[in-house]
């Protein structure tokens, strides 16, 4: 027998393997061209990228705003086997464009060698030493 039940923000809803063997009667709605928040989507429901949306922050109007145009749309509309496969040589322009601009698009550290460490990993291995120095002193 199925079951609901609310866990603070959690609704968990328990089902039988019945449940799950039979088909869904839910229906998708069509997209509606009068939706308010058609804007906010990435993709528009005639396929091409909305390249106002707020999710991009910015991307397509920055300095590298045509790099990043030509990089994304390439690998959206991509049908290579491996998607964006056949987009190596916008996405390397897109990235030397960034690579111009360090305080607009920080670049991250790749080498974890590099790091520094955590304020807690310093602590723990501060904290490791002088608990072995004490048990050689002993």
């Amino acid at each position: 027998m199925a079951y609901c039940r609310q866990e603070g923000k959690d609704r968990i809803i328990f089902v039988t393997k019945e449940d799950h063997e039979t088909p869904s009667s839910a229906e998708l709605v069509a997209d509606d061209p009068n939706d308010p928040y058609e804007e906010h989507r990435l993709i528009l429901p005639n396929g091409d990228i909305n390249w106002n949306c707020p999710c991009l922050g910015g991307m397509a109007s920055g300095p590298c705003g045509e790099q990043f145009k030509s990089a994304f749309s390439c690998f959206h509309y991509s049908t290579e086997d491996v998607k964006g496969s056949d987009c190596v040589d916008q996405f390397r322009a897109m990235q030397e464009c960034m690579q111009k601009y360090p305080d607009l698009y920080p670049q991250e550290e790749e080498d974890e060698e590099e790091k520094p460490a955590a304020p807690a990993e310093e602590a723990a291995a501060t904290e490791a030493t002088a608990t072995k120095e004490e048990e050689g002193s002993s």
